[in-house]
């Protein structure tokens, strides 16, 4: 009998919805909608347009391209086609938006039309727009670590060597950035006017390989989610002091702060998502555990509703690894090294499910 692998993908998506609504006990957050989206290619980050109403969804790999989803419904309305990158944001005065595909693609935020190609160096994968300057941040592991774009043409503007690799980075809006240095358990503070590097807080104290990370502005608390310990650490903006630290699940890749209810929200690939509530800027507690899909391990915030997104996909049996030949010693175990991704993310990748890519709404 043949089976239809879409409408297949489509009824465990219902299985999904019913079965993480069961879970969703311990808390008022929980899995609103999953809507099956399909398509080929590899996943990274997703980021919200609030004022545009828009949701950027980047696929990376052969047939790479970078999906426009409408924010309220979820409905496709744009596509960057043979656009392979790791995640695309735009500037609402300019009116253009960046993907972090190499060389870096420039388009028109409206019409989703490719205005131009920008050669940088390094390998474009984290990103930051900043409204205060309107200057775009591309973040790369290699050198040079952080290189600048302004918003308005395109433009280099020039490069940021933080010593390290950077994973996610927040803007205070008054001339500061922050960006966590995975490899290095640290946060490089960044004045935007003279494109250096001011100071760097160090985090080994409590933990390291940092991939996620978020800022209240307002009190001036970062939030800093690290895989090594599988916790938040929470420190001062201001002089690095750190103030405490809570336990999250593993294997997080994205932390965002909603400044309406001083929440901060670490999405993790184990398919959980922790939500710490900030009472005042020297108490903190983990307030909910939303259980999501595995693997929805990056995440952003439509700051104008206040719900959260998250991709993800349906995967099959991690395939084993071949026997290493007669004669050979087997490789060395132990844990992975410091900053390392966790264990599930780490040797042979289990296949991704046809047509099973889909994005994924968390609400009150």
């Amino acid at each position: 009998m043949s089976r239809n692998p879409i409408a297949l993908a489509a009824l465990a998506v219902l299985f999904s919805v019913s079965a993480l609504a069961c879970a969703q006990a311990n808390g008022p957050y929980k899995v609103q909608k999953i809507q099956l989206v399909g398509g080929d290619g590899g996943f990274d980050y997703v980021t919200a347009d609030p004022d545009g109403r828009n949701l950027y969804v980047a696929r990376s790999g052969q047939g790479g391209h970078i999906g426009v989803f409408n924010l309220d419904t979820l409905a496709q309305v744009g596509d960057l086609p043979g656009v392979s990158g790791h995640g695309a944001a735009v500037d609402t005065a300019t009116g253009h938006g960046f993907a972090t595909s190499k060389p870096v693609t420039m388009f028109d935020a409206k019409t989703f039309a490719i205005i131009k190609k920008i050669d940088v160096q390094g390998n474009p994968d984290g990103y930051l727009n900043d409204p205060w300057n309107h200057h775009f941040y591309i973040l790369s592991h290699s050198a040079p670590n952080i290189s600048v774009l302004d918003d308005k043409d395109g433009s280099i503007l020039g490069t940021i060597d933080i010593g390290g690799a950077p994973e996610q980075s927040a803007t205070d809006g008054h001339g500061k950035i922050y960006v966590d240095i995975e490899d290095k358990a640290a946060i490089a503070v960044i004045d935007a006017n003279t494109m250096k590097m001011v100071g760097r807080y160090d985090l080994s104290s409590r933990g390291g390989g940092c991939a996620g990370l978020a800022l209240d502005a307002k009190n001036g608390i970062l939030f800093a989610a690290c895989r090594d310990k599988n916790n938040m650490i929470i420190l001062s903006a201001a002089d690095g002091h750190i103030i405490t630290d809570l336990p999250t699940g593993v294997g997080c890749d994205g932390v965002t702060f909603n400044p309406d209810t001083m929440e901060v929200f670490s999405s993790q690939g184990d398919g959980t998502l922790t939500v710490i509530k900030e009472s005042s800027p020297t108490s903190f507690a983990v307030e909910q555990t939303v259980f999501t899909p595995a693997r929805a391990k990056t995440i952003t915030l439509d700051t104008k509703t206040g719900n959260l997104f998250l991709i993800t996909a349906e995967y099959g049996p991690t395939p084993t690894p071949p026997a290493p030949p007669a004669g050979t010693a087997p490789p060395a175990g132990g844990p992975p090294a410091a900053g390392g991704p966790p264990a599930f993310m780490r040797g042979p990748r289990a296949p991704m499910i046809p047509h099973s890519f889909q994005i994924l709404e968390v609400g009150k």
